[in-house]
């Protein structure tokens, strides 16, 4: 994905016009214009007030990872990591019966 897309996006996301990014940001309609149509690269000064804007990494901006925070995967506890462990030693059936007791649990706590 270019990073000209992934700016588009963002600004979408937010329900923002190009019009309303740009006062917030302070700057020319038609220089954001640009860099979102991709005739012109994006600075790298601009992609970091970019990324604090959205609160995403300057990575996802540039297309080099999928994950909004960064390069890598998210991470998990080891905790979190034998629950998925002991899930997928589990039989169908059992999986199934665990789905049903993990929603009543959550049911619960509301």
């Amino acid at each position: 994905m270019q990073h000209y897309q992934r700016i588009r996006d963002l600004r979408e996301d937010c329900d923002l016009t190009q019009q309303q990014l740009c006062e917030k940001l302070g700057m020319h309609k038609t220089t954001y214009t640009n860099y979102e149509q991709g005739k012109h690269s994006v600075p790298l000064e601009f992609a970091a007030v970019l990324a604090d804007f959205y609160k995403v990494s300057l990575d996802y901006i540039a297309g080099r990872t999928n994950f909004k925070q960064g390069v890598s995967k998210p991470t998990l506890s080891d905790e979190e990591l034998k629950l998925i462990d002991d899930y997928r030693k589990l039989t169908e059936r059992s999986k199934g019966r665990h789905e049903q007791f993990m929603q009543q649990l959550l049911e619960s706590q509301q």
